[in-house]
């Protein structure tokens, strides 16, 4: 069975940093792109990033530029969100989706659309 699982996400407040990882089994990690989305109360999925199956590639959007960095290891299989100056708008339910074709952030996503997606972490950050 092909599981994303995320690790816990956490409590903090403005400005701080939180690490989510996401560890996938079950298919050639190195052959998918991975995603970060999340969905914050009340609204619909919001991309945060993605990242190309050799690591080469990282695409974000805008609201989280230079301030959040997606990265994987290949051999552990695991993509990482490393985020940095959270600000209160960030609290949402953080997922990891793969996929073998990439996807545009400009596309809004939609869960049916990707093969692997993970079960979500919640993130929050407080004023």
């Amino acid at each position: 069975q092909v599981r994303l699982m995320e690790s816990r996400g956490g409590s903090v407040q403005a400005g701080g940093s939180l690490r989510l990882s996401c560890a996938a089994s079950e298919f050639t990690f190195s052959n998918y792109w991975m995603y970060w989305v999340r969905q914050a109360p009340g609204k619909g999925l919001e991309w945060i990033s993605s990242i190309s199956g050799d690591g080469g590639a990282t695409y974000y959007v805008d609201s989280v530029k230079g301030r959040f960095t997606i990265s994987r290891d290949n051999a552990k299989n695991t993509v990482y969100l490393q985020m940095n100056s959270l600000k209160p708008d960030d609290t949402a339910v953080y997922y990891c989706a793969a996929d073998s074709r990439w996807w545009s952030l400009r596309i809004p996503p939609h869960e049916s659309d990707f093969p692997y997606w993970g079960q979500g972490t919640q993130v929050t950050v407080s004023s």
